[in-house]
């Protein structure tokens, strides 16, 4: 506890201060940045070169690809880099290089484990990445499990996917137990007085679980939820329960699900003209073509896996006692803007991260034999430009993601009148005052 208090302590601080922090950040000699070997990125490697493939599924098409394709953007990016500087030595001498190997998953669950399936077997995938959302990152770990593939779920926040007894599965999202509740912390900071909640979520397994574990946090922490309700993915017209909300007259609104769902629903919401306080959705607000949605994103507050706001740097690292890896977070988004021309989403985070997991692990096993990437994934405790990172490594629930904790931000407008992201929470974080109430 006290070192997890530490890092939120100083792993927030505003953003000119990042930018200055990052850029002037070396590379430690232990622990070499994305895309570097463990013997330097200008040497030249002196053993056999073996491709590593990691394979995984993206929703290229249907509801979720949106997220997906920026996810799969930082996945790529980070083999990319990882690639050009020369691959990965092992303990032999051997230079590894990695290839992709992916199939369109088409946001279904069924085809996920087909394909998944395929990749292990026809394809023989060295490693997996899951697809993105906690559907079918559960749909695919079953099939990494059962054929003896270490996998990295990103996109993927269920906790209940990490209490089946998997021991290859490993969690590079906050989990979804944790999504939400920081919100209600920030709304108790910011007005005592507010005590009614209205929690309308999609219907799928990722935004149930958060919005299981948000009503139980807000009960125990004494609120009256006045509305609890689901509504089926793909909902388009959200007045149903708009017009319950009014009549409920909700001092706060939280849920959401996804991009489309959630962004929807912010705009109905504005359109008409509800009166809430205070609106948190999952998802949707952190991405930044949310902004797109104009007046209707003003005030509206989003759980973040990461934001290019948060100081993650190596010398936090070493104010917290954390060895440190891997590039800063204003490298990582100046390469992303350069490749894709566009700002990264923690989406687009959380693919580079999955890669950058394996990378550390491979790096630290010096093989790239499953047991040994194993234990070095176990053993994982460091800071990295997405933040802490630890797994669980308990029978109960192996590979649960223990270190990393989520950045709320607010959609906000700047001097010149511009819809901006600015971190309210944590505290110690905060980049701007949080606006409230929004309406």
């Amino acid at each position: 506890m006290k070192r997890l208090l530490t890092i939120l302590f100083v792993m927030l601080v505003s953003a000119s201060l990042l930018l200055s922090a990052c850029a002037q950040q070396p590379a430690t000699p232990q622990e070499p940045q994305a895309g570097e070997s463990q013997q330097g990125a200008s040497e030249e490697p002196t053993g056999k070169e073996v491709t590593a493939l990691i394979g995984f599924t993206a929703s290229q098409t249907g509801k979720l690809n949106v997220e997906s394709t920026r996810q799969i953007n930082g996945l790529n990016l980070w083999m990319e880099q990882v690639n050009s500087a020369g691959g990965v030595r092992l303990a032999d001498g051997t230079v590894v290089k990695f290839e992709a190997k992916f199939y369109d998953d088409e946001s279904n669950t069924e085809r996920v484990q087909e394909l998944y399936t395929r990749l292990a077997t026809e394809d023989n995938a060295t490693f997996m990445i899951s697809p993105y959302s906690s559907g079918l990152a559960d749909a695919s770990a079953v099939i990494a499990e059962q054929y003896g593939k270490i996998m990295i779920t990103t996109g993927a926040a269920s906790d209940s996917t990490y209490k089946k007894g998997y021991t290859l599965v490993y969690q590079a999202y906050t989990p979804a137990s944790k999504y939400l509740t920081g919100a209600i912390d920030l709304l108790k900071a910011t007005d005592p007085n507010a005590k009614k909640l209205a929690i309308v979520h999609e219907n799928d397994k990722f935004s149930t679980d958060v919005s299981n574990a948000l009503n139980d946090y807000a009960l125990a922490q004494g609120y009256e939820v006045v509305i609890f309700e689901g509504y089926d993915s793909g909902t388009t017209d959200f007045n149903p329960f708009i017009n319950k909300i009014q009549e409920a007259a909700p001092d706060a609104i939280l849920g959401g699900g996804h991009f489309q769902d959630g962004s929807t629903f912010a705009k109905q919401l504005f359109e008409k003209n509800v009166t809430a306080k205070f609106i948190a959705l999952l998802v949707a607000p952190p991405e930044p073509s949310f902004a797109e949605l104009g007046d209707a994103a003003l005030g509206v507050i989003g759980p973040s896996q990461w934001e290019p706001l948060a100081a993650f740097t190596e010398e936090n690292a070493k104010a917290a006692g954390l060895a440190w890896y891997g590039p800063s977070s204003a490298d990582f988004v100046a390469a992303y803007k350069a490749k894709y021309n566009e700002d990264p989403s923690y989406h687009a985070a959380g693919g580079y991260i999955a890669g950058m997991l394996l990378q550390h692990a491979i790096e630290k096993a010096g093989s790239l034999e499953t047991e040994a990437v194993k234990a070095a994934l176990d053993a994982t405790d460091t800071l990295t430009m997405f933040g802490y990172l630890k797994f669980d490594t308990s029978a109960e629930a192996h590979g649960l993601q223990m270190g990393h904790s989520m950045v709320y931000i607010q959609w906000q407008k700047d001097s010149a009148g511009s819809l901006v992201k600015q971190v309210v929470w944590p505290a110690e974080g905060r980049t701007a005052e949080t606006i409230y109430p929004i309406r």
